[in-house]
């Protein structure tokens, strides 16, 4: 599969949601909330972070994402994505990703400039709708 169905990639980006990035290194998981958009035309997922989730990253690409929409509590749906990860050296792409993320989310377009851009390719999707 390269990237999403088009069904899960217009639950993503539908609006603003948070998702939760999973690492691993030395088999123990870490997970943590992320902002996140979805570049449709190339398939991947693009976050922006730094410590541990970026440390876990370089340790072992190997990542899961989840995204869930839910209404007062109750799961209306989820797309959980299991792929590899990138960390981006590219000046250019994560000014670019840190000012559209950070807009996406009413952010200051500079706010958090710690933070580095993973990219994140899709291995597989799963779409539950509840």
């Amino acid at each position: 599969m390269t990237g999403l169905s088009e069904r899960a990639a217009a639950l993503v980006t539908s609006e603003p949601l948070m998702a939760h990035l999973a690492t691993s290194v030395d088999d123990r998981p870490h997970v943590a909330p992320v902002w996140f958009d979805y570049a449709a035309d190339r398939g991947v997922f693009e976050v922006l972070t730094s410590g541990r989730k970026l440390d876990n990253v370089r340790e072992n690409p190997r990542v899961a994402l989840s995204i869930q929409k839910d209404k007062r509590g109750q799961a209306q749906w989820k797309v959980t994505v299991l792929g590899t990860a990138t960390v981006v050296a590219d000046d250019d792409a994560v000014r670019d990703a840190t000012r559209r993320i950070n807009r996406k989310y009413g952010a200051e377009e500079s706010a958090w400039p710690e933070n580095e851009l993973v990219r994140i390719s899709v291995g597989t999707a799963t779409v539950s709708e509840y």
